[in-house]
């Protein structure tokens, strides 16, 4: 029962984490209509920010720098981007986003350098035994995976509170449903852009420094955010709460599958579970859990 239950609370809290990072996905989707392949590159270039400012100063102080050089940067792609392909197709958005994930990871590595980097944010590193007195042997659990998985929920909380409830919200969701009809409202279309690149931008910026903490940075770590890309098929690309479900049966499922299947089929299964999972959403509810149905008339 006990590792049933360790096992079930490292799923919960690693699919918490790819809520994070599907969040990022999720948030450009519904402001501009596009998949942002460019948020992998966001995660790597804001982490090795973080990471060399760290070492002039403290922890707080390099993340509010970190931030907001990634509103700086949120500014640049609005301005000199998106701002020249408003009412353009779908694919030019696309492409742009190519673009931009190419031009950020080679920046990255001109600046910052192409080293393994440390962020060090002061997280214990022992794991603790907890419900001792409930369960035979209690609950071993990694402390700064706690921390860090709480801090992921409180901040997919608040984003998700603001894209449902606010007028700039509201407003997000007028801009991805389309642009033309936003702009003949009133809704400034290049604000909301840059409101929601750098939201993500401070995504990404968590997102690097959790899993900067947990693996170093190295130029490896914009692959993590490939985890996003079955939660938001599972989750729906257009829906918050969808990416917040989504990450959590992907933390889950892949985590019961590597324990419970992996002796049997050889082990790895983290790997690709959540790949096979989205492939079987795919063929059975393409807009996933949360997601709109798409019906063209013609």
């Amino acid at each position: 029962m006990g590792f049933l239950l360790e096992t079930l609370i490292a799923g919960l809290m690693a699919g918490v984490l790819y809520a994070l990072i599907a969040l990022g996905f999720v948030l450009i989707y519904k402001a501009s209509g596009v998949f942002n392949f460019a948020q992998g590159a966001m995660v790597l270039f804001a982490a090795l920010t973080m990471a060399r400012l760290q070492v002039h100063m403290p922890w707080p102080l390099a993340f509010l720098l970190a931030f907001g050089l990634m509103v700086v940067l949120a500014w640049l792609i609005e301005r000199l981007v998106l701002r020249h392909l408003v009412n353009q197709s779908g694919v030019a958005l696309l492409m742009a986003t190519l673009g931009i994930a190419y031009f950020l990871e080679g920046l990255g590595q001109l600046v910052w350098g192409d080293d393994i980097y440390r962020i060090d944010l002061g997280l214990p590193k022992q794991p603790t035994v907890v419900l001792s007195g409930l369960i035979p042997g209690g609950l071993l659990l990694s402390r700064e995976d706690l921390i860090a998985t709480l801090a992921a929920a409180m901040l997919v909380a608040l984003l998700t509170l603001f894209f449902q409830k606010s007028d700039v919200g509201r407003a997000l969701r007028a801009v991805a449903d389309d642009h033309q009809a936003a702009q003949s409202i009133g809704i400034p279309l290049s604000r909301m852009w840059l409101i929601v690149w750098s939201i993500a931008g401070l995504v990404a910026l968590v997102t690097g420094m959790i899993w900067g903490s947990k693996l170093g940075v190295q130029f490896s770590l914009s692959l993590i955010a490939l985890k996003g890309l079955p939660v938001v098929i599972l989750g729906g690309l257009t829906s918050v709460p969808g990416a917040i479900v989504g990450g959590l049966i992907v933390g889950l499922g892949e985590k019961l599958a590597e324990v419970y299947l992996g002796p049997m089929l050889g082990g790895g299964i983290e790997s690709w579970f959540a790949y096979l999972l989205a492939l079987g959403f795919l063929l059975l509810r393409p807009q996933g859990l949360f997601g709109e149905r798409i019906i063209d008339r013609v």
